[in-house]
C-alpha cells in the first residue's frame, strides 16, 4: 500500500508542477493581469505618497509603468511626485506622456499648472485653451486670464475674468484678480468695487484687504487703508508685507513711532526692504 502511494505521488507531481507552471505563464502573458497589477501598484504609490514615503511611492509608480506602459494615470501620479520633489523637468516629461496616452482635460490642466509655475505663460495658455475646449469652467477661465495678464494681454484677461464671473458669480478670487487688472488699467473705482465684492464673498482673504488698502492709500484715504491693513494683521499676524504697508501709511499720517514699530516688525518677519525705511524715517 505504501509503495502504491509513493508511485501515485510520483505520477501526479509532474502533472501538478506542469499545471502550476502553466498558470504562472498564463499570468505573465495575460495582458489583463498586467493591467490590473499596474493599477494596484499605482494605488500603492498614491498611498505611499500620502504617507510621505516618497521613495516607496516612486518604486511603486515605476513598477506600475513597467507592468503597463500605457497606464496614463501612473505617469501623471509619478509626474506629480517628481514635481513635489523639485524635479520639474522630470514631471513635465511624465505629464507629456500622460497626455500622449490620454489627452483628457485634467491632464492638460495639471501640465498648465506646472508651466505657470515655471513662468511659461505662453505654454500654459495653450494648455488652458485645450482645457476650455474640452471642459470649460469658471476656474479655468480665471487661470487663463492670469496667464494672459502676465503676457500683457489685458483685454483678453478682462474677457476671461468676465466669463468666469458669468459662469460662477460667487467666485471671490476672480473679483480680486479683476480688481488688480482694473487698478492697473486706471479704473480705480471699478477696482474698488471688485475688491469690495470679493471681501463680501469671503471676509477672510488677506490679499484682498492688502490690495484694497493699497488702493485706498493711492486715493488718499489713509485712514481707510489703515483699517484694511489692521484687518490683515488680525487675520495673519505674520504677514510681513502688511506691517511694511501699514508703516508707509502711518508715515503719511505723521504717525512716526507707529510706523517705525511696523517697519521693525516687517524686518523681523523677513521683509528686509523695511530696514531702508527705518534708515530714512526712524533715526
Amino acid at each position: 500500500m505504501k509503495l502504491i502511494m509513493q508511485i501515485y505521488v510520483i505520477i501526479l507531481l509532474p502533472v501538478f508542477l506542469f499545471c502550476q507552471n502553466k498558470n504562472v505563464s498564463a499570468n505573465k502573458v495575460d495582458p489583463q493581469y498586467s493591467v490590473n497589477k499596474s493599477i494596484e501598484y499605482s494605488i500603492r504609490g498614491n498611498e505611499k505618497t500620502s504617507s510621505g514615503n516618497y521613495i516607496g511611492a516612486m518604486t511603486a509608480y515605476n513598477k506600475a509603468i513597467e507592468l503597463n506602459p500605457k497606464n496614463a494615470d501612473a505617469f501623471l501620479d509619478r509626474g506629480e511626485l517628481k514635481e513635489l520633489q523639485g524635479d520639474k523637468q522630470g514631471a513635465m516629461k511624465d505629464y507629456n506622456k500622460a497626455i500622449e496616452l490620454d489627452p483628457n482635460h485634467f491632464f492638460y490642466l495639471r501640465r498648465a499648472y506646472l508651466k505657470d509655475g515655471l513662468k511659461d505663460y505662453q505654454g500654459a495658455l495653450i494648455d488652458y485653451n485645450k482645457v476650455i475646449e474640452l471642459n470649460p469652467s469658471a476656474h479655468v477661465y480665471n487661470l487663463r486670464a492670469v496667464s494672459k495678464y502676465f503676457l500683457g494681454d489685458h483685454q483678453g484677461a478682462m474677457k476671461d475674468y468676465n466669463k468666469a464671473i458669468e459662469l460662477y458669480p460667487g467666485f471671490e478670487e476672480v473679483y480680486s484678480n479683476r480688481g488688480i487688472l482694473k487698478s492697473d488699467l486706471g479704473d480705480k473705482h471699478g477696482a474698488m468695487q471688485d475688491y469690495n465684492k470679493a471681501i463680501d464673498l469671503n471676509p477672510e482673504i488677506t490679499t484682498v484687504y492688502n490690495n484694497r488698502g493699497i488702493l485706498k492709500s493711492d486715493l488718499g484715504d489713509y485712514r481707510g487703508a489703515l483699517i484694511d491693513f489692521n484687518k490683515v494683521i488680525s487675520i495673519d499676524p505674520k504677514f510681513a508685507k502688511t506691517y511694511y504697508l501699514r508703516g508707509l501709511t502711518e508715515i503719511k499720517l505723521n504717525e512716526i513711532i507707529g510706523a517705525c514699530n511696523d517697519f521693525n516688525k516687517a524686518g523681523e518677519l523677513g521683509y528686509f526692504e523695511a530696514y531702508e525705511m527705518i534708515k530714512i524715517n526712524c533715526n
